[in-house]
């Protein structure tokens, strides 16, 4: 019986090791040189490829992204929404303010990420992560911004995007 289980966990091959390749895409410190040449025989590793034998010199660091999100949907009481924003604000980081209105609101808040990517995705999944713990309203997000830390002080700078009218907390329209 533990034979036949340890066969199923590992494909059939009670004897066959499986390897993971940093990355997935060849990008890792080796790539697997062909399957098997016998049974229960484990498979060679191909050497470095030249561009991938240095790792960068600089490690990514993630960056602060400025993000406004904005969500609609069904009219929602002004009380029970604003409280829920407001224990959003306390439950994620970096919160600057969030402004509201029976049927949308606009979120404002900075994000550490990587890349762009990476900080878009999260305000993406925001809202969801937050519906039950905050109580949110199910409405949908109808709008996002994502820029870069340089880029939101050279628009509020320059008097594009300026900064809400109130900094800090939740608010009314």
């Amino acid at each position: 019986m533990e034979r036949r289980r340890e066969a199923a966990l590992t494909g059939g091959t009670a004897g066959r090791r499986l390897t993971s390749i940093d990355g997935g895409r060849g990008d890792g410190p080796a790539e697997p040189a062909g399957p098997p040449q016998r049974p229960g025989a484990v498979r060679r590793l191909r050497p470095q490829r030249a561009d991938a034998a240095e790792p960068p010199s600089v490690p990514e660091q993630a960056r602060l992204w400025h993000v406004v999100l904005s969500v609609a949907g069904q009219v929602t009481p002004l009380s029970s929404l604003r409280a829920s924003l407001e224990q959003l604000a306390h439950d994620h980081s970096f919160f600057l303010t969030a402004r509201y209105a029976a049927d949308h609101a606009e979120i404002r808040y900075w994000e550490q990420a990587r890349d762009l990517h990476d900080a878009a995705a999260i305000a993406l999944r925001l809202w969801g992560e937050h519906k039950v713990t905050a109580n949110l309203p199910p409405w949908e997000i109808v709008g996002l911004e994502v820029v870069d830390r340089a880029t939101y002080h050279k628009r509020v700078a320059e008097g594009f995007g300026d900064p809400p009218p109130h900094l800090g907390g939740v608010h009314p329209y």
